[in-house]
């Protein structure tokens, strides 16, 4: 049971780690990662999008639409394709580290400096 846990702490701590360094690659402060609701406001900035998306973020069902849409324009913001943003969905504690301590450079929000 405490093996369970101490694993289950140490995902968290390198989540939260690689979340720091994508918030930091972005340009933006990476301690904004661990406060709740300011961290939305910051992701909303680096993917380049409108601050009323939170009150879409809110509505049950419409959450989670917008949730995957963001996450899809998080990866393409720093370069990647739709099987990096599946990879995020579905295996977030390999993808997010390799996002934030990979090569992956920012590129503006969803990608724009191309």
């Amino acid at each position: 049971m405490r093996i369970a846990i101490v694993f289950y702490v140490a995902i968290i701590v390198l989540l939260i780690a690689a979340q720091w360094k994508i918030y930091t690659k972005a340009g933006k402060p990476g301690w904004a990662c661990i406060v709740p609701i300011y961290n939305i406001i910051v992701l909303l900035e680096i993917v380049g999008k409108p601050l009323w998306w939170i009150i879409l973020l809110l509505i049950p069902g419409v959450n989670i639409v917008f949730a995957i849409w963001m996450i899809n324009l998080l990866s393409k913001s720093f370069g990647k394709t739709e099987g990096f943003t599946i990879g995020l969905l579905l295996l977030s504690f390999i993808f997010y580290p390799i996002l934030g301590f990979g090569s992956a450079s920012y590129e503006g929000p969803a990608g724009a400096a191309k």
